[in-house]
């Protein structure tokens, strides 16, 4: 034994000489995927669940199922059938599902978005709901989740109790080594019986995997050392693990015509794991078996850096046109909007960067989260001044609304007037000032317009009908003045003068009841008539102030009711006139003293002249009915006293 012994190197010689002992253990690498971009507020949000992502020690394959015919509501039965399964047998299945649902209600959503707006709706009101597909699927979703986390909570409990069972057998093993049984079968059954248990306990927390095996095969070489093998025990045991390392090189060798580089290099880590797991070869086949292996393992090693370069070359180029959506995004918020027309071509301009942006694939990992930050940031920002800048357009179209609403109000009123003249003024003045006042929000615009317009078009349309009986009604009386007006002037007047006075009267009176004639007949008729009157005067010897004065002592003998309180209104009346034309005479004098001598200034003081001289009759005349108005009451005075 002594000499078996010295001639077999060691446990700890073996691991030294094994050269994958020293190899590092090589972790799974993941490459983070940008955050999914968040929808803005001219933009709608589509509802989807939440996304799974894959572990560092699971990587995404292909589903072993095509969901790509299925509807939203098979769907849902695809993923509540697999519910009842194993759920380490769903995930990629799941994931599937997942994302064809998404895109199926993105469909949907976008469909319900379009017929809002086509329904006249405002996009940046737009509020997106989930349906009952929706809600049926996320929650169906969430349970998967929480299957899924009790079932990698349970993993990794299972490997804090493999740590602990293991942890027992290292220190099983010590006092096995540190034992003095002699029975050589007994201490090989019991250290045989250590081996199959630490092979049969399952994986350990990747942070104490490596101290662990250190320890175990610490114990493991104290072991030998102790016991002092034999050679030909030692070669039997040596023997065997060649024959088992032969089916890890071939089982690594058949990992090279694997596809997926994934999938080839997870099943390569669980091989090199299970290599240390495997004792000593015998020596001179040593070297041999670890180049076969490290062979296969470097091609699977290369084909993933490879990979990764490329997706690294990738990436970089995925960075560089982020950078140029990001400086044209700089660019388009650079200088704020200032029309409506602006802010809704630079959104509809962001809105293309946005999707462009969504078309580029992953970036550095170091760098995702400051180049998305960039660009949704500047995107959010004019979300932001935007809602602001509609909120004061909202504003001022209220306002706006108001203003045209109390111009309806007016319009309306108006409508229902027939001073024609002053109405009509009016309601152009409602036109002129409804153009000045701006726009209104578009869903009230034309409903307020045809209400206002409405109003106008019922105004014009019942002066037009006024106008055309008055019309007609005009055409009457000419015929009624030109009968009055040749009547006047084939009448024989006799000598008595207060007879020729009432026979003036009327037919002055029949005149001014013969109603309007046309505007273009008015002023000919009315100089007719009034020179046959003036010419009948001058034959007669009667001055018009007389026939006026006669005229008004005749209306006062006609007054019925209460003609004391008409007398004293009367006579406030003329007094007020009175003062009135006195007034003006006193101006107009005193205006004429301004007036130096020229052609001009002679003009204005005929004009003057002739206007003060108007002014002196008027007053002649309205002095005369006063008197007329005093004698008239005291003689009801008189009267009332004989009585």
């Amino acid at each position: 034994m002594e000499e078996n012994t010295t001639m077999q190197p060691t446990a700890d010689q073996q691991l030294q000489q094994t050269p994958e002992a020293m190899e590092p253990v090589v972790q799974t690498e993941t490459i983070n995927n940008e955050p999914a971009v968040q929808p803005i507020a001219d933009e709608p949000q589509t509802a989807q669940p939440i996304a799974d992502e894959p572990t560092a020690d699971e990587q995404p394959a292909e589903p072993a199922v095509d969901y790509s015919t299925l509807s939203r509501e098979e769907l849902c039965d695809a993923l509540a059938q697999l519910l009842k399964g194993d759920i380490q047998q769903m995930r990629h299945n799941a994931t599937a599902i997942r994302n064809r649902f998404n895109e199926l209600n993105r469909e949907m959503q976008k469909k319900a978005f379009e017929a809002f707006l086509a329904d006249g709706g405002n996009k940046d009101e737009y509020e997106e709901k989930n349906d009952a597909v929706a809600d049926t699927f996320n929650n169906l979703y969430t349970q998967y989740r929480n299957k899924r986390q009790q079932m990698l909570d349970a993993i990794e409990a299972q490997k804090k109790k493999n740590l602990e069972a293991k942890q027992a057998l290292i220190e099983e093993l010590r006092t096995l080594v540190d034992s003095d049984e002699e029975q050589m079968r007994t201490v090989m059954d019991r250290f045989n019986d250590i081996q199959e248990r630490w092979k049969a306990i399952g994986d350990v927390p990747r942070e104490q995997m490596n101290d662990l095996w250190q320890n175990y095969h610490f114990q493991i070489e104290q072991f030998f050392n102790k016991l002092k093998i034999n050679r030909e025990l030692r070669a039997l045991d040596q023997k065997r693990n060649l024959e088992q390392k032969i089916q890890l090189c071939e089982q690594a060798e058949e990992l090279i015509m694997e596809t997926s580089v994934t999938k080839a290099f997870k099943g390569l880590q669980d091989l090199r794991a299970r290599w240390k797991e495997t004792g000593p070869v015998p020596v001179e086949q040593n070297e041999e078996i670890w180049q076969r292996f490290q062979a296969a393992a470097t091609q699977i090693d290369q084909r993933r850096k490879e990979y990764y370069d490329s997706r690294k070359e990738e990436m970089d180029n995925n960075l560089l046109a982020k950078q140029a959506l990001v400086d044209k995004a700089a660019e388009l918020t650079a200088k704020q909007p200032a029309s409506t027309k602006e802010w809704n071509d630079t959104t509809a301009a962001l809105d293309e960067l946005l999707k462009v942006w969504k078309t580029i694939g992953a970036v550095p990992r170091e760098v995702n989260e400051e180049i998305w930050g960039k660009f949704k940031g500047m995107i959010d920002k004019h979300y932001e001044e935007k809602k602001e800048y509609f909120g004061t357009i909202r504003d001022e179209q209220n306002l706006n609304y108001q203003k045209k609403i109390e111009l309806c109000l007016k319009a309306e009123a108006i409508a229902q007037r027939e001073d024609w003249k002053k109405a009509t003024e009016e309601l152009l003045q409602l036109q002129q000032e409804w153009k000045t006042i701006g726009a209104t929000n578009r869903k009230v615009s034309e409903k307020v317009w045809q209400r206002f317009r409405s109003a106008c078009d019922q105004f014009f349309a019942k002066k037009g009908e006024f106008f055309k009986e008055r019309r007609t009604e005009e055409s009457e009386n000419l015929a009624k003045k030109e009968t009055i007006l040749a009547e006047l002037k084939a009448h024989q007047f006799g000598d008595n003068r207060e007879e020729n006075l009432s026979v003036i009267k009327d037919f002055q009176r029949r005149w001014a009841e013969a109603g309007f004639v046309p505007m273009a007949q008015k002023e000919r008729l009315h100089k007719e008539f009034r020179a046959e009157i003036d010419a009948i005067f001058e034959r007669l010897k009667i001055s018009a102030r007389e026939a006026e004065e006669t005229a008004y002592r005749e209306r006062l003998q006609n007054i019925g009711g209460d003609a004391k309180r008409f007398v004293q209104s009367e006579k406030q009346e003329l007094q007020e006139k009175i003062e009135k034309l006195r007034s003006d005479l006193n101006l107009w004098e005193n205006n004429l003293g301004f007036l130096a001598s020229s052609k001009q200034a002679d003009l204005l003081k005929a004009e003057f002249e002739k206007k003060m001289q108007g002014a002196r009759q008027q007053i002649a005349l309205l002095q005369a009915k006063l008197r007329i108005l005093n004698e008239t009451e005291k003689k009801e005075k008189e009267e009332k006293n004989a009585e």
